[in-house]
């Protein structure tokens, strides 16, 4: 009797001996990341990324917990930049011109009148250009999940309507912090002011600046129609939204982890990409709906004068990779 009791009470050990690693693999630790970025809730960046969240909720039956922070709750795209980089913050949609004070190569998707629309910039980021781009960041402790959309870039003002180039002489445009933007501007004869995005409505009520550039999604969800009359839809530029998690972080997830965070950034890529282009075409005519004077520009004019902008950055340091996006973007 004795040794039919030792044996049960051996075997239950042993079965339970070798549960305790199957436990410990079903069982693997929560883990909590925060995406912070610098837009209002109703852009398609913030639905993105709750999004995002949700579907990596999922994925991991509930064990990877995304927490959000919208409208610069954790600091301006260049804050958040660095912090991503020192591993102080896990996620960030940010902005193209603040990534690109890291990773300058991001600066050649911007270059003057170049996209006619959002989707020929994503056929060059979704190849090997943009594979060049993920490689780049990586190496400055940026991890890329996705390229979002930005918009195509438009300017407003509250003096008057900006229909040929000489209409912006003398303006006060912001700008973000972003380098192409302000040789931009300074081409077309304005005044660069660097305002953060979060001030920015505040600016414009009090006339610190006349006049600012944006996607139409960002103007509207800000409510910046408000204190802007004059809309010019001149189409000058293009900004992707870079989805990056810190390589910090990557490092520190198990290739599970990484596999969830892949997919459900796919994913939300796609619906983010989708959502700002719905949105952009229904836009217009809220914001007319709004008292603001829309007007067209002089389109040929206005590329002529900002053709030094492409000429100076193709001169530059990374001149090789603005003129490899240059040429894709004329075959495209």
């Amino acid at each position: 009797m004795q040794r039919k009791t030792f044996i049960r009470t051996a075997c239950a050990w042993l079965a339970g001996a070798l549960m305790v690693p199957a436990l410990a693999q079903t069982q693997a630790p929560a883990v909590k990341l925060t995406l912070g970025h610098g837009a209002a809730p109703d852009n398609p960046r913030h639905l993105a990324s709750l999004e995002f969240a949700e579907r990596v909720k999922a994925a991991s039956a509930g064990r990877i917990d995304v927490q959000i922070a919208p409208s610069a709750q954790l600091g301006d795209d260049a804050a958040m930049v660095t912090a991503l980089r020192t591993g102080a913050l896990d996620l960030s949609a940010n902005s193209q011109g603040a990534v690109a004070a890291a990773v300058p190569e991001y600066a050649a998707f911007g270059m003057p009148f170049l996209f006619a629309s959002p989707a020929q910039a994503f056929k060059l980021l979704d190849g090997p250009l943009g594979q060049e781009l993920a490689d780049k960041s990586a190496a400055k402790g940026m991890v890329v999940l996705g390229y979002w959309d930005n918009g195509i870039r438009h300017m407003t003002n509250s003096r008057h309507a900006i229909r040929r180039v000489e209409d912006l002489k003398g303006l006060k445009m912001r700008t973000p912090p972003d380098a192409v933007l302000v040789d931009i501007m300074q081409a077309l004869g304005a005044e660069a002011q660097q305002i953060k995005f979060a001030e920015l409505y505040v600016a414009l009520q009090q006339g610190v600046v006349d006049g600012q550039e944006n996607p139409l999604a960002n103007f509207y969800a800000s409510k910046l129609y408000e204190v802007q009359k004059h809309l010019a839809l001149t189409g000058h530029m293009f900004q992707m939204t870079p989805l990056v998690l810190s390589k910090r972080t990557w490092d520190r997830l198990t290739p599970a982890d990484r596999d969830v965070l892949t997919q459900a950034a796919q994913e939300a890529t796609a619906y983010q990409r989708q959502l700002s282009k719905e949105v952009d075409d229904k836009l217009l005519d809220d914001i007319k709906a709004k008292g603001v004077e829309v007007t067209t520009i002089d389109a040929r004019a206005f590329a002529q004068a900002t053709a030094k902008v492409q000429e100076k950055w193709s001169a530059g340091p990374i001149g090789p990779y603005v003129a490899k996006v240059v040429n894709a973007a004329g075959a495209h």
